[in-house]
């Protein structure tokens, strides 16, 4: 979930997908599909990490694909 920002493609208190990137990880960033449905890399500080059940976790990420198509 997005805790805070400066970037225009994130918004606060949105939860986002986040893929694995290890060579951002490795600079404390984290690879994110934000607003424009993209996956782009953003400081860890903006996130903090939520585990959702399977079925919450599938039906936001097929919900955010719809509203990015």
């Amino acid at each position: 979930m997005c805790l805070k920002s400066c970037e225009p493609d994130l918004e606060p208190r949105k939860v986002y997908e986040v893929i694995p990137d290890e060579a951002g990880a490795r600079s404390n960033y984290l690879r994110v599909i934000d607003e424009s449905g993209e996956g782009y890399l953003y400081p860890e500080a903006y996130f903090v990490l939520i585990k959702l059940p399977q079925d919450a976790a599938q039906r936001i990420t097929t919900a955010g694909r719809r509203s990015v198509s």
